[in-house]
């Protein structure tokens, strides 16, 4: 029986939710799209607390006191139809639970007082610090730790996990880990880290999963309208190490056709939008958090009641990103105003000519990236310092204002980055080599009402994909990647192929928005994905057949349309050393499939003395009717529902030649269904997992070792965890693989992946 999983909640505390701090910002951000404007949708709009109690066309949006009775509760958690929003991911537990709460609390005003006002320094500052720059971070904190000293390191096997997970995003193998273990060198914690940074294309393949995140750059996506992916220039910026002021200018004032120019484009959200989301306010609110870690979209719409953020201000920044002079909105109503250009930092204008979009984007990179800005190095410094150590110097990241735990630190680790030409490397070197970062995690546990401290390193749950990536690492089950056209597919790590349903519930987040910080708890959705998700099952059965060696290799397909949206193509192929045919029709993301009309017309199989035709072989059912564009006439077809599989025995009836002709309905030719599918000819049984079969090595490379029980624990033990197995384990292990049953090997693998010591970083 599968284990029970302990669901950590996140609580919102005793007081009730804050409108405008907490319930505003999930409306503006997942709901405006469609609730805004001059025409929102069923005459909805949710900007204020009096829109949503005065409601739309289906009446009022909550009930002040009873989220039960709420429509707006019953929309977002899907239990009255449409499931709200329609388009995107639904609204996580946490952000329904801060509705849930404000609305129980009787949906109380905010209570607006004024901001702090506190504004971070600007200009980097270079404080004293007694000890040599490679010894600095260590010295800032052992000073704030009890008795000013800092705790023994974790061994090398902890290390090393943490290391190769936090550059390379994979395990390391059993072989590394003995490697780097019985190294006697005492320098050799620096090397291994030279050495992963080094190899440029698995540390930029695990770091563009940060950066697609904070770009809101997606893989395995159909981008539809004007958005565009920048997924080339990114790989290439992270395998060359360009220095983040160029990377930053380049994203803000991308060249001509070769630039990253995806980014200023924004998301085109189609149809009516509030003027808060039009694309130049999208480069200005996403430029602005990403670089700056200051958060634009509460005054978007109006001043903002949490910070000293005003209207103008993201007006003013926007700006620099339109093409035309921008009218000023306030909460979508016309203030009869025109925005100017100006820097959310006045200090750092400049007198440069920006009549012109070319020449006003190129001054808002010189800006964003003016040595006098400290803001660049200090936010990008806060982001690391949290993806490696669990929480940031700052909190929230988005809030650069806020006082850091350790202001010497934060000055320090943003002078000495930006001294090394904003090298990114050089910055992940610092931490990583640093004894702060090698001390052992400790669970944050802070009492009600005070102020942080740093005690070591937060353990860090494994990303999305990172777990992914670990599984197949540890099994030899990749995902591969199919080529457009005909040829061999190529293994792919987790970030390059469309997110599904387990990646999604372990935090891969839907990339029409930055996304600054992931999820770092377990939720209901992660644990059902987890427990019973088809995803990991799937892989988990594969993974365990191919570890034991019993996995069939997929066979190569004797013919590959590749993806055809229209027409058709004859197909002639010779038959004679097969005894059995099958004839798929594979989707590639149609936009609508159910509504693809396609198959295999005029089909034959052709031998010295005999000949028969498909058709006449298959059951009525699985027959249409396709006209073909430019036929004059229609012909009789195979198909069924997408995708489809049709299979023939012609073992010993001397056939030697398949004769068939493959294509779409011309009534399926349009921009509503944009058909999108390949055939495929094999005379081998199909692996539909695996239709075409690739030629490269796999990004680890598989295990070809002894597949005993015994053998087989101590690997997955190993690889898994970077340990053996105690005794008991392996005497509990053993037992689930005797027989060499395939469903004892994956259910260990289960149990296994499911420990928190597996999914943490410690």
């Amino acid at each position: 029986m599968r284990a029970t999983l302990i669901i950590l909640c996140l609580s919102t505390g005793a007081l009730a939710a804050d409108f405008a701090r907490q319930v505003h910002p999930i409306l503006v951000a997942r709901c405006s799209v469609c609730h805004s404007g001059e025409k929102p949708q069923a005459g909805l709009r949710l900007n204020t607390r009096e829109e949503l109690l005065r409601g739309g066309a289906s009446g009022p949006a909550i009930v002040a006191g009873a989220s039960a009775r709420s429509l707006l509760i019953a929309r977002v958690t899907g239990v009255r139809e449409p499931r709200m929003p329609m388009t995107g991911e639904p609204l996580s537990e946490a952000e329904i639970a801060v509705l849930k709460e404000w609305i129980d609390a009787g949906a109380p005003a905010s209570v607006v007082t004024p901001p702090t006002g506190r504004q971070a320094p600007l200009a980097l500052r270079r404080p004293s610090v007694d000890a040599p720059p490679e010894q600095a971070i260590d010295a800032i904190v052992a000073a704030l730790l009890p008795g000013n000293t800092m705790p023994a390191p974790v061994d090398d096997a902890v290390f090393a996990r943490r290391v190769w997970l936090d550059l390379w995003g994979l395990l390391p193998t059993p072989e590394q880990l003995g490697e780097f273990t019985a190294d006697a060198r005492t320098d050799k914690r620096a090397l291994l880290v030279d050495r992963l940074l080094a190899q440029r294309d698995n540390y930029a393949v695990h770091w563009i999963t940060f950066w697609n995140d904070h770009l809101r750059n997606d893989e395995g996506v159909v981008y539809h309208g004007e958005r565009k992916s920048i997924t080339g220039w990114l790989r290439r910026a992270l395998e060359q190490n360009l220095t983040y002021d160029r990377f930053v200018g380049e994203l803000l004032n991308p060249a001509e056709k070769i630039g990253p120019d995806g980014f200023l484009t924004g998301v085109n959200w189609r149809g009516d939008v509030s003027a808060s989301q039009i694309p130049p306010m999208q480069a200005a609110q996403n430029s602005a958090q990403v670089f700056l870690g200051v958060n634009l979209k509460c005054n978007s719409c109006h001043d903002s009641f949490i910070s000293r953020w005003k209207l103008k201000d993201a007006y003013g920044l926007a700006s620099y990103f339109a093409a035309e002079p921008m009218p000023i909105y306030r909460c979508d109503v016309p203030t009869g105003e025109t925005a100017e250009p100006k820097f959310l930092f006045p200090e750092l204008n400049g007198s440069a000519d920006i009549s012109t979009p070319a020449a006003r984007r190129a001054e808002a990179a010189r800006l964003f990236t003016a040595k006098e800005n400290g803001r660049l190095p200090r936010t990008l410094v806060n982001r690391v310092w949290k993806t490696l150590m669990g929480r940031g110097l700052v909190e929230p990241a988005d809030d650069m204002d806020a006082a850091p735990w350790s202001a010497k630190l934060m000055d320090w680790l943003a002078w000495d980055f930006a001294a090394s030409g904003h090298d990114m490397k050089h910055l992940l070197r610092r931490i990583l080599v640093s004894r702060t970062y090698q001390i052992p995690s400790v669970r944050e546990a802070p009492k009600a009402g005070e102020p942080y401290q740093f005690r070591g390193p937060l353990p860090r749950r494994l990303t999305a994909e990172q777990f992914a990536d670990a599984i197949s690492a540890i099994t030899g089950e990749w995902r591969v990647i199919v080529p457009r056209q005909s040829g061999p597919a190529r293994y792919a790590r987790e970030w390059q192929m469309k997110s599904t349903p387990l990646t999604r519930a372990l935090g891969r987040p839907i990339r029409d928005q930055v996304t600054t910080e992931r999820l770092n708890l377990p939720t209901t959705l992660d644990a059902l994905e987890l427990a019973n998700g088809r995803t990991l099952a799937e892989l988990l059965d594969r993974g365990a057949r191919r570890l034991l060696g019993v996995l069939k290799p997929a066979p190569a397909p004797v013919y590959d349309s590749g993806i055809m949206g229209a027409g058709k193509v004859v197909i002639d192929i010779d038959i004679r050393t097969a005894r059995r045919l099958w004839l798929l029709v594979e989707d590639a993301e149609s936009y609508d499939p159910r509504r693809v009309a396609a198959g295999w017309a005029d089909g034959w199989l052709l031998g010295a003395g005999s000949s028969a035709k498909l058709e006449e072989l298959t059951p009525a059912d699985r027959r249409t009717t396709i006209h073909f564009r430019g036929d004059k006439t229609a012909s009789e077809a195979l198909a069924a529902p997408l995708p489809s599989a049709i299979e023939f025995d012609i073992d010993g009836k001397g056939f030697v030649c398949l004769h068939v002709v493959a294509g779409v309905d011309q009534k399926s030719i349009g921009s509503d269904i944009n058909p999108r599918l390949r055939f495929f000819v094999f005379t081998e049984e199909p692996d539909r997992r695996q239709l075409i079969p690739p030629a490269d090595q796999p990004p680890v490379p598989a295990w070809s070792g002894p597949r005993d029980a015994t053998s087989l624990v101590s690997r997955v033990y190993r690889h898994a965890l970077g340990r053996d197995p105690e005794p008991e384990e392996r005497h509990v292990a053993r037992e689930m693989l005797a027989g060499g049953r395939p469903e004892g090997l994956e259910d260990l693998l289960w149990s296994i992946l499911l420990s928190p010591e597996f999914q943490y970083i410690r």
